[in-house]
């Protein structure tokens, strides 16, 4: 007698909050597939009160963050990087197979990977340097000094397009991590397996919980629940329709939360890519007034 033939057991990837990994408290799940309708995983899929969660954990864990050395953060974001690099193929063969799991697929998902762990190294870079860039000594006349220099917003709600599920989540997130900032991330409408995994890479690195908190769940529901929620401080998004850029900065404009929507990102332009300017609408500018003879 032939034996069954045997079913796969599929991973249910879960929310990443706080540090932990809790199903969505709907109980709801997604089923992702690749291009030849093929069930490749299920992932949670976040509601509104998961949302609210997240930010909760951010706005918790946001100060220590940012009190944090900047020499620090950078370590940890050079950590995740080194993390991520060992999770290169599982990372690639999730995003290949969304685009048909071919060996040309295969190669434009290793690229987008390597992308993505570069740009992490970058901003990992700047974390102690941004602030000689975006501050300034500004010239004043009296005994004294005056200085501009810049402190983390807070919380910053990260939206990224369906495109380039790993690279644009990191190239959106990592300037606001960068910066002292804790996040809140959407993941990929159309693969969010990547983000999932992104959120296992920060569970085992040094990354403090609640600083990057990744849901995935869609755009259309969670998009105007980010855009009105009054603890979120800044909204970091790209390539999104006009309708969904319209939702984030119609919503802000009742609580005066920071929304900076890019337009057509190329995510493997370097020079668009690693400038420290994508760390400045994620700051806020501070003036110090210093008598020149203290």
């Amino acid at each position: 007698m032939a034996a069954p033939e045997r079913l796969d057991v599929l991973k249910t990837y879960k929310l990443y909050i706080d540090g932990k990994f809790p199903r969505s408290e709907s109980g709801r799940t997604w089923a992702v597939a690749d291009a030849r309708g093929r069930v490749l995983a299920h992932v949670s899929r976040a509601s509104r009160k998961d949302l609210r969660e997240a930010v909760e954990a951010a706005r918790k864990a946001q100060p220590g963050w940012g009190g944090a050395t900047a020499y620090l953060r950078g370590q940890i974001l050079y950590r995740m990087a080194e993390m991520l690099e060992g999770k290169r193929e599982e990372l690639a063969a999730a995003i290949a197979a969304a685009h048909g799991a071919t060996p040309k697929a295969l190669r434009t998902a290793q690229r987008e990977v390597s992308a993505a762990i570069d740009r992490l190294v970058h901003f990992a870079g700047w974390a102690d340097k941004f602030s000689q860039v975006l501050g300034c000594h500004n010239p004043v006349a009296g005994p004294y000094y005056n200085f501009t220099i810049a402190e983390p917003t807070g919380v910053v709600a990260v939206v990224p397009p369906d495109e380039a599920s790993l690279l644009a989540l990191v190239s959106l997130a990592a300037p606001a991590l960068c910066a002292g900032n804790a996040v809140v991330a959407l993941c990929s409408g159309a693969n969010p397996i990547p983000a999932a995994v992104l959120g296992e890479v920060c569970a085992t690195s040094d990354l403090p919980p609640g600083v990057l908190n990744i849901l995935t769940g869609t755009r259309d529901e969670l998009l105007k629940f980010i855009a009105e929620h009054r603890d979120v401080d800044a909204v970091h998004a790209a390539n999104l329709t006009a309708g969904e850029a319209e939702t984030l900065r119609l919503g802000a404009a009742e609580n005066l939360k920071r929304v900076r929507v890019r337009a057509g990102v190329d995510w493997n332009d370097v020079g668009e890519c690693h400038t420290p300017w994508w760390i400045e609408p994620l700051v806020e500018m501070k003036t110090i007034w210093h008598p020149s003879s203290a």
